[in-house]
């Protein structure tokens, strides 16, 4: 039946989204020991975490996650050196 096929599908895509974002943590942590903010950047150290993160997360999903971590780390030192200012004028 149709519902069947539709909620197969919908428990792949569920299953599927775990393991992209699963492979994406393994390499973004494998990113932070290596001291490495822009994924790609990082050589040969995360090869295994890099195949991985590639091989079940969509393209379009990598460069995104992939600018997100880059925004991220830049609001992280934007927000200290604010609070430092902060702290500074007080």
């Amino acid at each position: 039946s149709s519902s069947t096929l539709s909620s197969d599908s919908e428990v792949s895509t569920r299953e599927d989204r775990k393991k992209c974002w699963e492979t994406r943590d393994a390499y973004f942590a494998c990113l932070d020991r290596a001291g490495v903010v822009k994924a790609g950047e990082e050589g040969a150290a995360c090869a295994k975490e890099l195949a991985g993160y590639e091989g079940n997360c969509a393209k379009s999903w990598i460069e995104y996650f992939n600018q997100r971590r880059v925004i991220a780390d830049a609001q992280k030192d934007r927000l200290a050196q604010a609070n430092t200012q902060f702290q500074a004028a007080k």
